[in-house]
C-alpha cells in the first residue's frame, strides 16, 4: 500500500481517500486492544528480536507446541540451554515409551504423538537414530538454539496479571541477544524459566513419602545392551505359565512378549549397588532387534537438574556401575547370558523436579474420579506411579484411572498473564503427577494449546477464553485436526 500511495500521477481525490484510509487504519491500530495483537509483527529495537511464542528448552513435549504453531503460521523460536537438542527422548535416550490406555484398553495416544507411537510399535521407531530422525523431522524449520544461558527477564503486567516481556540470553557465540514474545513455554527438565519468576513450588512427593525437605522421584541412567537372545528370554517366562506362577517366581507384573518386557523385581531385588544412590528396580525394557535391547530402570536419587555437576557425577556413578549390572543380568535373566553395553547416553531421564503453582492444579480426585473439564486440552490415563526416593526407593502405585481430562489452566502459570508450562512442569499435586506426567498425555495438551493459540490469538488471549469458546474449540480440534479432548 505504502508503495503505490507514493506513486506519481495520482489524482487529488484519490489522494485524499488513502490519506483517510491510513488515518483510520492508525486510529483502530491505536485502540484496537494490545491483548489482541500477535506480537511477530511489531517492533522491539535494535538488537532485539520478536516472535509470537518463544520456548526456553527443547523437550519433545513443548515442541508439539511450537510444530502445530509453526505449521500454522506463527513466528517461533526455541532457546535451549543444554548443548544439545532432544531433552530426554534424544538426550537422555528414554526410549521405553509408556502408552496411556482407558480401562477398557482403548490407546488414548492422539496427534502428532500417534506418529511416533504408530512408529514404534510396527518397529519403525526403535533405535536411537530412528529415534532422532523423528525429532529432527518434527523440529525441522524452526529455528532453535542450543547452549544458551538466560542472563535477563524483564517483566511487565497485562490486565493486572505480571508478563514476561523479554528475555536476555548469551548465546555459544559468547555475544548477548534479547528476544521479545507474546507467549513464553517453559520446556525443560529444570525450570530455566520459572525458577526465575518468583512463583509459589507445588509441594512433591516428600507430601506422600513424609520427608522433611522437597523430594523428587528418582532420574534413570537407560541401560542400552547388544547380543541379547531375546527369543530365549520370551521361551523362558513362557514355560512358567500361567502368568500366576511367572509372578511368582520372577515378581509381581513380570510380562514378556516380542517386543516387551516388564518386571523380574524378585530377581532385581538382589542386585546391591556399590553407592547408596543406586538402585536396580524391576526391568522395564524394549527390544530394538537385532539382540539389542534398551532398558529403563536403573534408578539414581537425589540428582539435582538445575544442578549440571548433580547430573554429571550422578551419570558417572551409574555409568561406573553399570558393568556390575551387565554381570547380574547375564547371571540371572535368560537370554542375557551373551550381552554386552551398547553404549551410554548423553545425559539422564529426569521424572521429577519442581512444579510451580498454576491456575487449576490437578489432584488425586480429579484423576481417579475421570473429572473433564471445560478448557480440556488433553484426555489421559495411567497408573499412578510415584517412583522411589532414597528414602521409600521402592516407590509405590496408588491405582489404575480410567480416561480424565487435563485442563488448559493447568499449563498456565499462576499470576503471569503470558507464561504457559509443558511437559513435567504441568501444575499437579505429587499423587496427580505420578498418572499425567507421562509424555503422551502432555504432549497432546502442548499440541492443542499450539493450535488455540495460532487459531485464537488474533482475538483473545488464553486467560480470556471462556466455556463458550471451547465448545467451539474442541468441535474445531476433532473436526480438523481428528484430536477429540471431551470424554
Amino acid at each position: 500500500m505504502w508503495g503505490n500511495f507514493s506513486e506519481r500521477g495520482r489524482g487529488k481525490g484519490e489522494n485524499k481517500f488513502y490519506v483517510k484510509t491510513i488515518a483510520l487504519l492508525l486510529v483502530v491500530a491505536i485502540l484496537l486492544p494490545h491483548q489482541y495483537v500477535m506480537a511477530s509483527g511489531a517492533s522491539c529495537g535494535n538488537g532485539c528480536s520478536t516472535y509470537d511464542i518463544v520456548l526456553i528448552g527443547s523437550e519433545v513435549e513443548g515442541m508439539m507446541l511450537a510444530k502445530a504453531a509453526h505449521k500454522n503460521g506463527l513466528k517461533v523460536l526455541v532457546l535451549d540451554p543444554r548443548e544439545k537438542p532432544g531433552g530426554q527422548l534424544i538426550q537422555g535416550q528414554m526410549q521405553v515409551l509408556d502408552e496411556p490406555n482407558d480401562k477398557r484398553k482403548r490407546s488414548l495416544v492422539q496427534g502428532e504423538m500417534k506418529k511416533l507411537y504408530d512408529g514404534y510399535k510396527s518397529k519403525n521407531i526403535r533405535t536411537h537414530e530412528q529415534f532422532t530422525r523423528y525429532y529432527n523431522q518434527l523440529i525441522k524449520g524452526i529455528p532453535l538454539r542450543s547452549g544458551i544461558t538466560i542472563k535477563k527477564v524483564s517483566m511487565g503486567k497485562r490486565d493486572k496479571l505480571k508478563t514476561v516481556d523479554s528475555i536476555t540470553y548469551i548465546a555459544k557465540d559468547k555475544k548477548t541477544y534479547t528476544v521479545k514474545a507474546d507467549y513464553w513455554v517453559e520446556n525443560t527438565d529444570h525450570n530455566a524459566l520459572t525458577g526465575k519468576l518468583g512463583v509459589k513450588r507445588i509441594p512433591g512427593v516428600e507430601t506422600v513419602y513424609k520427608s522433611k525437605k522437597p523430594d523428587y522421584m528418582a532420574a534413570t541412567l537407560m541401560l542400552k545392551f547388544k547380543n541379547v537372545n531375546w527369543p530365549k528370554l520370551h521361551q523362558a517366562v513362557l514355560k512358567d505359565y500361567p502368568l500366576t506362577n511367572v509372578a511368582k517366581k520372577y515378581g509381581p507384573g513380570t510380562y514378556v512378549d516380542w517386543n516387551y518386557a516388564t518386571g523380574f523385581s524378585n530377581v532385581t531385588a538382589k542386585f546391591k549397588p556399590n553407592d547408596s544412590q543406586l538402585m536396580l528396580r524391576g526391568l522395564n525394557t524394549t527390544y530394538q532387534l537385532n539382540g539389542k535391547v534398551i532398558m529403563n530402570a536403573f534408578l539414581i536419587f537425589d540428582v539435582d537438574p538445575a544442578n549440571p555437576e548433580s547430573v554429571r557425577k550422578a551419570r558417572e556413578k551409574a555409568i561406573k556401575e553399570a558393568p556390575r549390572v551387565l554381570q547380574f543380568l547375564k547371571k540371572n535373566i535368560p537370554g542375557y547370558e551373551h550381552a554386552q553395553l551398547d553404549g551410554f547416553p548423553d545425559y539422564l531421564y529426569i521424572r521429577d523436579y519442581n512444579r510451580f503453582e498454576t491456575d487449576y492444579i490437578i489432584n488425586y480426585e480429579d484423576v481417579m474420579s475421570g473429572k473433564m473439564f471445560w478448557d480440556n486440552v488433553s484426555i489421559g490415563s495411567y497408573p499412578v506411579d510415584l517412583q522411589g526416593t532414597k528414602s521409600v526407593p521402592k516407590g509405590i502405585t496408588l491405582g489404575k484411572p480410567d480416561r480424565y481430562g487435563i485442563p488448559l489452566r493447568s499449563f498456565m502459570l499462576k499470576e503471569y498473564e503470558n507464561v504457559i508450562v509443558a511437559g513435567k512442569n504441568v501444575g499437579a499435586t505429587a499423587t496427580a503427577y505420578g498418572s499425567v506426567r507421562i509424555m503422551p498425555n502432555t504432549a497432546l495438551a502442548a499440541e492443542t494449546i499450539g493450535i488455540i493459540i495460532a487459531r485464537e490469538g488474533k482475538h483473545k488471549r488464553l486467560k480470556q477464553l471462556t466455556p463458550s469458546d471451547f465448545k467451539r474449540i474442541h468441535k474445531y480440534l476433532e473436526y480438523s485436526y481428528r484430536i477429540k479432548v471431551q470424554k
